[in-house]
């Protein structure tokens, strides 16, 4: 090895090594930007189902649970002030909506045109809750998992 090349070496990193740790840097603060946008949206949602009245709130902050537990990458965001959860905080997968914010007999729990749950001509794509019961909850768990596969 010349002796200009040692010298350089041995003074720093070189071009690619200085290229390859600024693409990281930037990576990395990008990661830091997505993770704060999902916990941002997950306060939202939180913030959303503590003003919710009674039965509405138990109700909400279950299916959080669920949905949460069952897609992990979805991430929790406020749709129209209700809870939804959406692919890399952009398009909705599914949401919550409670009795209470048009005074209905029924909350709906439904899914956008970007879930997985196309089966035949027609299928359903919101459900009424009236209360969530062991099996309410193992039918969404699994409609929620069929969303984002």
């Amino acid at each position: 090895m010349s002796a200009k090349k040692d010298m350089q070496q041995s003074e720093g990193f070189s071009k690619e090594e200085q290229a390859a740790m600024k693409a990281r840097a930037k990576e990395m603060k990008a990661e830091a930007r997505t993770a704060q946008k999902k916990a941002d949206g997950e306060s939202d949602v939180l913030a959303a189902i503590a003003e919710m009245p009674e039965p509405d709130q138990s109700m909400a902050s279950r299916l959080h649970e669920i949905i949460t537990a069952s897609a992990p990458d979805l991430w929790p965001k406020t749709w129209y002030g209700m809870p939804a959860y959406s692919i890399e905080g952009k398009a909705v997968v599914c949401f919550y909506q409670a009795a209470s914010k048009f005074n209905t007999r029924y909350a709906t729990f439904g899914f956008q045109h970007d879930a997985n749950l196309d089966d035949g001509p027609m299928w359903p794509t919101a459900f009424a809750l009236l209360e969530l019961t062991a099996a309410a909850e193992e039918q969404i768990a699994a409609l929620v998992k069929k969303a984002v596969s």
